[in-house]
């Protein structure tokens, strides 16, 4: 079985909030504690998670993209998730898709994930959406794909519908 990596980049996955009138911040990977909870087994192959940025997904740059983007043509890992912050996470994974073309990393499987509420709320939905990225980065082709929610798009369509809350195809 392939290992697959996790990088992480930020997000509302990984805010923590102080109290209702302060700011936040982005605190360390979300995805450690929730493979502790899952019970995920070294031999499960998945790899420790790697902190790649701790951002708002808003205030990513281009700069920031290509960093993620090399970041995944120099894994050694063919499989990967990335947990990202959902505003801007069609951006990134486009990004990460034709960077991927450009300078062709063979046979990489990238699942890009987040989540609408931090992990750290009792209702957050960062659990789910890391062990369905896990499970589809697993099984999907090779591509770039968001999944998200109990979705897969792939990256060169997807899009964050704000207004309903939800990642639909946008072509």
């Amino acid at each position: 079985m392939e290992k697959i990596a996790i990088l992480c980049c930020g997000g509302t996955i990984d805010k923590i909030y102080f109290d209702a009138k302060s700011a936040y911040r982005v605190g360390k990977p979300a995805a450690e504690a929730v493979l502790r909870r899952a019970r995920i087994a070294p031999e499960a192959e998945v790899a420790a998670p790697q902190s790649l940025l701790r951002k708002d997904s808003l205030d990513i740059t281009a700069a920031d993209r290509e960093t993620i983007a090399a970041a995944v043509r120099k894994c050694k890992a063919k499989r990967m998730v990335i947990t990202h912050g959902t505003d801007t996470m069609p951006q990134t994974a486009r990004a990460v898709e034709s960077a991927l073309k450009q300078k062709p990393a063979k046979n990489k499987t990238v699942v890009f994930t987040g989540a609408f509420s931090p992990a750290k709320f009792r209702e957050s939905d960062s659990d789910f959406n890391i062990g369905f990225a896990l499970a589809c980065a697993r099984l999907l082709p090779t591509g770039v794909y968001i999944a998200i929610n109990g979705k897969i798009l792939p990256a060169a369509t997807a899009k964050k519908n704000r207004k309903a809350g939800v990642f639909e195809s946008g072509g």
